[in-house]
């Protein structure tokens, strides 16, 4: 099995897998431990590094936190990341308590500010009381090793944090109807690549199975796309490792080539506005 390609992961010096396990699929539930146990380790055997999770994942860090305890061997060669949707600071530091008490580690490799959407999310995280100044503590004690910030809704707020904020690495939407959109891809991501910023692409299927049927498309194709977007990072949920499994084949294929890229974007286009459903009102 050929490895996957490895990215630098921003300016940490880490690098990643060019594909990730997205914390959606079968860890955004609960109750499901054995299922979601063979995705975690079907990703460790393809090799893949990079792990996505969230405080608001449902079980998603309680699953993790079983595999990482059961197999203490493995968690030297993953990347963890999770998230903390809370705006204040106080609230922040108990997310990440509880988020390294449930994967049951010490020292988390990135901690993400989860969906910031608007200006006013931004003046309540920057704040005296914000939690943005939870995430720089957290990291400046070493509790985490880097810290990011996620957003599907407003490219303009995700910008305001990249240019100002003394974040890592920035996740946002990235597949053919951001392509055919302005903000994500012709903004936002090469501001962050600029600052050295790592990018973490998500809603690479377009969040639902939905793009997927209209445009007649395979999952592969448009993970290839993501991956020609040269983010640093795509992640995909999966529920079985079957899923897990074309997730790593379609990293193994690499990029799509441009002109293939351009087509699928054309091919969205009249679409774009409707499938970019997570953006919320365009």
């Amino acid at each position: 099995m050929a490895a996957l390609e490895r990215r630098r992961f921003g300016k940490t010096g880490q690098e990643v897998t060019s594909v990730g396990l997205g914390g959606e699929g079968i860890l955004r539930t609960y109750e499901r431990h054995t299922e979601a146990e063979a995705v975690i380790l079907e990703a460790v055997e393809q090799g893949i590094t990079y792990f996505d999770s969230a405080r608001a994942y449902a079980g998603s860090e309680d699953y993790h936190g079983e595999v990482w305890r059961d197999h203490p061997d493995l968690r030297a060669g993953v990347f963890l990341a999770s998230k903390s949707a809370s705006r204040f600071h106080a609230d922040a530091e108990m997310d990440l308590q509880v988020t390294l008490q449930r994967m049951g580690i010490e020292t988390l490799d990135l901690w993400q500010i989860h969906d910031v959407r608007t200006f006013s999310d931004l003046r309540d995280l920057e704040s005296s009381d914000g939690a943005l100044s939870a995430f720089v503590e957290a990291k400046e004690m070493g509790t985490v090793r880097h810290i990011g910030v996620t957003g599907h809704h407003d490219p303009d707020v995700l910008s305001h944090t990249v240019e100002n904020w003394p974040i890592d690495a920035v996740m946002m939407p990235v597949n053919p109807v951001e392509g055919a959109l302005s903000g994500f891809l012709d903004a936002t991501l090469p501001l962050a690549r600029e600052q050295g910023v790592a990018v973490i692409g998500m809603k690479v299927l377009g969040g639902t199975n939905y793009i997927i049927a209209e445009a007649r498309v395979t999952p592969e194709v448009l993970i290839r796309y993501a991956l020609a977007q040269e983010v640093s990072v795509a992640i995909v949920g999966c529920s079985t490792p079957a899923e897990v499994q074309a997730l790593a084949a379609a990293g193994r294929s690499g990029p799509l080539p441009d002109d293939e890229a351009e087509a699928l974007v054309e091919a969205f286009r009249p679409y774009a506005r409707e499938l970019a459903y997570y953006r919320g009102s365009l």
